[in-house]
């Protein structure tokens, strides 16, 4: 069966409350080594479903038919479930709740396809549930924060995760994903916002059909599917253009995808967690973000300290725990420590790129020393200092860059209105290409709300 591996490693937990459900699953699965186990209780919460993949069959007779009493013991249960009984009295709700549901006569390749799904993406993250994306806390600032993720994190909340470049926006989105009871069997699917090319963004996130356009030789699954009962992220949420903001938007109200070539409307169940380093309030006002989609995604508002915030014990923590993953057992007890005054040197130092430029200086060091056997001086002093004057001369080139960027856009602007806003006009009499523009008009945000506003 494609997807379910045949080594055993998969469990099968059956409640069937009387009703032999047991023994035709047995029957589905008999040329398939997994391993089917009985339970006599939903809220059994194996040992091994940290480090295995289990799915839980189960008779809706077992525990009532009723669409809310599955929600609630759906969202009680540790592993993904999949519901056998009657559709009749369920309804619309339970297609809109996210329950996969079977009907009583169901044949064994439904099953073991269902079965296939979710199992996959159980195993999806194997990392992300070992709990690799763990922080190193030793400021007030990040303790509140990651007192913030544990409370939030076992609830369907939409979450914003605002921060500067490198401070870990990811890592708390992984974390929430993690700590979430359910979810965290699900898929953790991040899309950069900032890279989905312009004409594909609706196969990207919807998915297509096959046969939808040329090239399309088979269906293919978007973002929103991927995620389906587990967590999307999407990072750099503020560089998505306006007009692909709008179809973002329909989905979260509606909780439904369509592929681009279909007619089917398919429900997903699934988590936004959005994250970003741009003012988005300020964006809203401006015009270039929706307001409802800003409101949809900002239920719940964290905020990543920058590395300066955290202050020099939690520097020197990070630049610790860099150097001791790279020596790992292989030079255990054959170096010296870290010199003190290497982790004063880094106390005192300021990091524009935070947590990111931090670990990536940790690790040239880290490699030079490795491959010196010593910590030379002279070496990693001249390594600081070139580190320091790379810092200075990026500080300035991105001043100018954002001078000329705004200047850029002024010119972008001046020239639609004085071609009435119509594109191919425009791009002629800026001398570029009307592929150059659109870019441009991506990248500066303009809109044609602008138009309005002038």
């Amino acid at each position: 069966m494609k997807g379910v591996e045949k080594n055993g490693s998969l469990d099968l937990y059956v409640l069937d409350g009387g009703t032999g459900l047991v023994s035709r699953v047995r029957r589905c699965f008999d040329r398939i080594d997994v391993n089917v186990i009985p339970i006599d209780d939903l809220t059994i919460a194996p040992a091994q479903a940290a480090s295995r993949a289990c799915v839980a069959i189960i008779s809706t007779d077992a525990v009532g038919c009723s669409a809310p009493t599955l929600e609630e013991c759906q969202r009680a249960s540790v592993m993904p479930v999949i519901w056998v009984g009657d559709l009749e009295p369920l309804g619309e709700r339970a297609t809109h709740a996210g329950l996969d549901v079977l009907p009583l006569a169901f044949t064994g390749a439904a099953l073991r396809a269902l079965v296939a799904k979710r199992a996959t993406r159980v195993s999806a993250n194997p990392a992300d549930r070992s709990g690799a994306t763990a922080f190193i806390a030793h400021s007030e600032c990040m303790r509140a924060l990651l007192h913030e993720v544990d409370m939030f994190a076992d609830c369907d909340t939409n979450v914003l995760i605002r921060g500067e470049t490198g401070v870990g926006k990811e890592r708390v989105a992984k974390l929430l994903h993690t700590k979430h009871a359910r979810r965290s069997h699900g898929a953790f699917v991040a899309v950069n916002c900032g890279a989905i090319p312009d004409g594909l963004f609706e196969s990207h996130f919807f998915g297509h059909a096959k046969g939808a356009f040329t090239g399309a030789v088979g269906a293919h699954e978007g973002y929103f599917e991927r995620a389906d009962h587990g967590t999307l992220f999407l990072d750099e949420i503020g560089d998505l253009p306006l007009h692909q903001q709008v179809k973002l938007l329909r989905v979260l109200e509606d909780g439904c995808v369509t592929r681009v070539g279909s007619s089917v409307p398919m429900s997903v169940n699934l988590r936004v967690l959005a994250a970003t380093n741009k003012d988005l309030p300020r964006l809203v006002a401006a015009g270039m973000f929706r307001a409802d989609l800003y409101y949809r995604l900002a239920v719940i508002e964290m905020y990543v300290p920058s590395l300066q915030e955290r202050g020099s014990a939690e520097k020197i923590g990070i630049f610790r725990s860099v150097i001791s993953s790279l020596f790992g057992d292989e030079l255990a007890g054959t170096l010296p420590d870290v010199p003190p005054w290497l982790t004063e040197a880094i106390a005192k130092m300021r990091f524009p790129g935070n947590v990111r430029e931090l670990r990536n200086l940790a690790e040239r060091i880290g490699v030079t020393v490795k491959q010196m056997r010593a910590w030379d001086p002279q070496r990693l002093q001249a390594l600081l200092g070139h580190v320091q004057r790379t810092q200075a001369a990026l500080s300035l080139g991105s001043q100018d860059y954002q001078r000329w960027d705004m200047a850029d856009r002024t010119r972008v602007l001046d020239a639609l209105a004085t071609n009435g806003w119509r594109r191919q006009d425009t791009a002629q009499y800026l001398g570029i290409s009307r592929k150059v523009l659109w870019e441009k008009m991506r990248k500066y945000h303009i809109s044609d709300t602008e138009r309005v506003r002038a």
